[in-house]
C-alpha cells in the first residue's frame, strides 16, 4: 500500500472517531488505582494520564499475555468516560473478557492494523486527536524513536497511551529494549483465591512495575480487575480461634 493510501485511511479513521467522540481532555493529571499499596509507590500518586505506558506478560504464555491485556483494559476503562480505541494485529478481542475489566462494547472502537508500523501510525494519530479516553495498541517490536513519538503525541492530545508488548518467542523479552514510556509493567498469573465451594475464584496477578520515571520499581500481588476496571489487594485470610480440646470443653461446661 502506498504512503498516500495509508494517509487517507488514517484521515478517514480520525474523521470517524471525531464523529463518535467529542474532543475531551483528561480530568486529572494522574489516574490513581485507588489502591494505597500501588498509589503510594507511584510518582504522582497514580499513572500519568497524558503519557505512554507499556505492558507485557511475565512470560510468553497465553495466560500471562491475557493478564497483561486485562490489566491495561482496566486502566483504559477508568481513564475517562470517552471511547477507547484498541489497535490489534488480528480481530481476536474477546468482548466478555473486556467487559469484565470495565470496557463495555459500546465504548470500544477496534482497528485491525496488521503490521506493527501501521499500528503505531494509527496510535500516534489517535493520541494527537485527543477525542479518546485511551488508546491501546498491540505490537511485537517497537524502537526508541517510535516510543518517543508516542509519548509526545500522548502529551499533545492529553490521551492515555497503553502499549501492549507481545512476545515473539520465549527468548525474546519484549521489555528488554529501551523505551520512552513513563512506566513499564510485567503482569503474570498467580493462583486464584480459594473458594469455600468447588470453582475458580477471582484471578490474581503478580504485578511488577519494572521502571517508572521519578520512582522506584516494585512488585505486588493483586486481584484482577472487576467490572469497573479496579484491581484490589487480596484480603488476609481470617484467623479463627482453634476449637477447645475435649477436656477444656468439659471444664467450661
Amino acid at each position: 500500500m502506498s504512503i498516500a493510501s495509508k494517509s487517507e485511511r488514517l484521515q478517514a479513521l480520525m474523521a470517524e472517531i471525531q464523529a463518535i467522540s467529542p474532543v475531551l481532555r483528561p480530568e486529572a493529571e494522574y489516574l490513581p488505582f485507588a489502591v494505597a499499596a500501588l498509589d503510594e509507590r507511584l510518582a504522582g500518586g497514580g499513572l500519568a494520564s497524558a503519557a505512554l505506558h507499556e505492558f507485557a506478560g511475565q512470560t510468553a504464555s497465553m495466560g500471562d499475555d491475557a493478564a497483561a491485556s486485562l490489566f491495561a483494559a482496566g486502566i483504559a476503562s477508568r481513564a475517562s468516560t470517552a471511547d477507547i480505541l484498541w489497535i490489534m494485529a488480528s480481530p481476536d478481542l474477546f468482548a466478555p473478557g473486556l467487559a469484565s475489566a470495565g470496557i463495555a462494547a459500546d465504548r470500544l472502537i477496534q482497528v485491525e492494523a496488521g503490521k506493527d508500523e501501521d499500528a503505531l501510525a494509527v496510535m500516534e494519530e489517535a493520541l494527537r486527536h485527543g477525542a479518546l479516553a485511551a488508546v491501546v495498541c498491540e505490537v511485537t517490536r517497537v524502537g526508541m524513536t517510535a516510543t518517543r513519538r508516542l509519548q509526545l503525541a500522548a502529551e499533545e492530545g492529553g490521551t492515555t497511551a497503553l502499549l501492549l508488548r507481545r512476545w515473539c518467542k520465549a527468548s525474546d523479552d519484549p521489555l528488554s529494549t529501551p523505551s520512552s514510556a513513563v512506566t513499564r509493567w510485567r503482569i503474570g498469573c498467580a493462583p486464584s483465591s480459594p473458594l469455600p465451594v468447588a470453582g475458580v475464584g477471582r484471578p490474581r496477578w503478580q504485578v511488577s512495575l519494572m521502571r517508572q520515571r521519578g520512582g522506584d520499581p516494585f512488585t505486588w500481588l493483586l486481584e484482577g480487575c472487576d467490572a469497573q476496571g479496579r484491581v484490589a489487594v487480596p484480603a488476609e485470610p481470617r484467623r479463627r480461634p482453634a476449637p477447645p480440646r475435649r477436656g477444656e470443653a468439659r471444664q467450661a461446661a
